[in-house]
């Protein structure tokens, strides 16, 4: 079903370490998944780990989290999605991803995440980093946009958090930033990982 699409985003990770794919994946399933993300009662702030260690620090990032789960429907779509993703990338790059993990994140007017790697070069955890965007009539004035940063930290692209726009980009390669959104602003983030999975 998605053979394309994932082909589409190896290349993109072979040629440049990055993609940004529009209209990724069918409409009702993004709408689907913004419709879930607002249902959601109870996000917490979002943590900032350079070690093993968990912190939080509002001056760094701001957003609040909920982990995806299978055993909801909604979010079993998407990471049937990603599971397919990960076989086809190590069936292609042969990179030994071994699970992937996602939250929805929330970002409230204000909220922004300071420029950041994923990994840390050499670190055997987050390979490739997703991210999916929910956020329907979303224009250049409501902020929120990210800004991929190349390895001699020079901005390469800014990305608007439109619904159903997809970016995947290689973990420890790429810093990144949020800037502050105007207002609410729903997206998924996820990451490909080879280490093993707690459970």
């Amino acid at each position: 079903m998605y053979e394309k699409l994932y082909e589409k985003i190896v290349d993109g990770l072979v040629d440049n370490g990055y993609i940004i794919i529009n209209d990724a994946l069918q409409d009702e399933v993004s709408s689907d998944l913004l419709t879930r993300a607002k249902s959601i009662k109870k996000y917490k702030q979002a943590g900032i780990s350079a070690s093993e260690s968990l912190h939080q620090d509002a001056n760094r990032r701001r957003d609040k989290i909920v982990w995806l789960d299978d055993a909801d429907e909604v979010e079993r779509l998407y990471l049937d999605f990603t599971q397919g993703l990960r076989e086809y990338i190590n069936h292609s790059l042969y990179l030994g991803l071994s699970y992937y993990e996602a939250h929805f994140a929330l970002y409230e007017k204000g909220d922004f995440y300071e420029k950041h790697l994923d990994a840390f070069r050499g670190s055997k955890n987050r390979i490739v980093t997703t991210v999916f965007y929910l956020n329907e009539e979303w224009g250049e004035e409501d902020g929120g946009a990210l800004i991929i940063y190349d390895e001699a930290n020079q901005p390469i692209t800014t990305v608007l958090p439109k619904a159903n726009t997809l970016v995947v980009f290689l973990s420890d390669k790429f810093p990144h930033e949020v800037l502050p959104a105007k207002r609410k602003r729903h997206s998924i983030a996820g990451w490909f990982r080879v280490d093993k999975r707690d459970d």
